[in-house]
């Protein structure tokens, strides 16, 4: 499975104007959240990169690439139909391809270099053959944020399982049902960490069920092999409440202003508590 080219989706409603914020990455440099997700999956394996848009977005999209406008395709969303249309917005791009796809309002946060999280899972996928979509661990309160996932854990496979079952956000009732997996801390599931290595049926999938990303990972867990990967890092949705100041500070306690930051936040502490 030799992956070449990642779809980014930044068409949805609530999802459009994030990828436009700035972050402080962690050497300090200001950018904006996509040039920082681009900074990922270009500094990798991936050669291109499809951009799926919202109309009239184009051009801002295009510019905010930065030095990697070179290698991002804009693709448009004529139609605000869902997550799931997104993706297949842009099968002419993939031609027929297995290809990375990461969601544009996370962002990722790990020890690894640039490049380094997109470079593990397109290895993964290469070396198992078969599509795998990263998880992470998270509390059951935040299930209705999420896509999630059930499966077995592969013998002797650190952090790697075998996906049975996928479900979009689920309420607490349907994940103690469906999608508990053991060996996991209690009251946590697999969700969906933002970043997946898809085979090209995937298009077909999505074309025929309605665009729906979670009923199409589904299926491919029915067809054949498709597994969930704990990768050494975290994912910060930005579109929750407080969500880039979350991913702000983690960015920060990750990179070099590291001990600035740590003084900076006991000193608002105890202003705030006086």
């Amino acid at each position: 499975m030799k992956v070449r080219k990642a779809v980014v989706t930044a068409a949805g409603r609530r999802q459009r104007g994030i990828p436009l914020q700035t972050i402080i990455d962690r050497d300090g440099v200001e950018k904006p959240v996509l040039r920082a997700l681009l900074d990922e999956v270009l500094t990798g394996p991936i050669e291109e990169v499809g951009l799926v848009v919202a109309p009239s977005d184009e051009a801002t999209y295009q510019e905010l690439a930065g030095e990697h406008r070179e290698r991002v395709r804009i693709l448009v969303q004529t139609e605000a139909r869902g997550y799931g249309d997104a993706i297949a917005c842009a099968r002419d791009f993939t031609a027929g391809e297995p290809f990375f796809h990461c969601v544009s309002d996370h962002l990722f946060v790990s020890t690894l270099a640039p490049g380094g999280l997109t470079k593990q899972l397109v290895e993964l996928a290469a070396s198992e053959d078969c599509a795998v979509s990263a998880v992470q661990a998270t509390p059951e309160r935040f299930l209705t944020n999420f896509g999630a996932v059930g499966g077995q854990r592969l013998s002797g496979r650190d952090g790697l399982y075998r996906i049975q079952s996928v479900l979009e956000k689920p309420t607490p009732t349907e994940a103690e049902q469906h999608l508990v997996v053991p060996g996991l801390r209690a009251g946590h599931y697999l969700c969906f960490f933002g970043m997946h290595v898809l085979p090209p049926s995937v298009m077909e999938i999505l074309s025929s069920n309605g665009q729906n990303f979670a009923e199409a990972s589904a299926e491919l867990a029915r067809r054949g092999t498709y597994l969930a990967a704990e990768l050494p890092a975290r994912r910060y949705d930005l579109g929750l409440r407080y969500g880039l100041l979350t991913a702000q500070m983690a960015v920060a306690l990750a990179g070099r202003d590291r001990e600035d930051v740590l003084a900076r936040l006991v000193e608002l502490l105890a202003v705030t508590r006086g």
